[in-house]
C-alpha cells in the first residue's frame, strides 16, 4: 500500500455563490464515506480561508520563531486536503479524480516518500 495526498490551492475553487457551495459539500462529503467504505482511508480536512489565521515555525537559524501569517508570500495557498493509503497509483488517480468531480474544482496528487 502506498499513501497519496489528494489537494487542492485554494484559489483553483473560483469564484461560486452560496447555493453552489451547498451544492457541493454533500457530494464531498460522500466520497470521503465512500473512501473510508473502501478502507482507504487517512485523512481529510478543509483549511480555514483566513490565511492572516496562520502562523509559522522557523528554526532554521538555531533559534526557534514564531511568525504570524504563512511563511512564504505567495499567491496560492492549501485550501484542503484528503489522504488515501491505496494498493497503486491507479486507485488514487480514481479517488482524485471522483474528489475533483465531487468538489468541482483541479486536485493535485502526490505519493509520501
Amino acid at each position: 500500500m502506498a499513501t497519496y495526498l489528494i489537494f487542492f490551492n485554494q484559489q483553483w475553487v473560483g469564484d461560486h455563490d452560496e447555493e453552489w457551495f451547498r451544492g457541493r459539500g454533500p457530494l464531498a462529503r460522500a466520497v470521503v464515506e465512500e473512501i473510508k467504505t473502501a478502507g482507504h482511508y487517512v485523512f481529510a480536512g478543509g483549511l480555514v480561508e483566513e490565511i492572516d489565521q496562520a502562523f509559522s515555525a522557523d528554526a532554521t537559524s538555531g533559534t526557534l520563531t514564531f511568525t504570524d501569517g504563512p511563511y512564504t508570500e505567495t499567491k496560492e495557498y492549501l485550501g484542503g486536503l484528503t489522504a488515501v493509503d491505496v494498493p497503486d497509483v491507479e486507485t488514487a488517480r480514481m479517488w482524485a479524480g471522483k474528489i475533483a468531480e465531487a468538489c468541482g474544482w483541479p486536485q493535485e496528487v502526490r505519493e509520501f516518500k
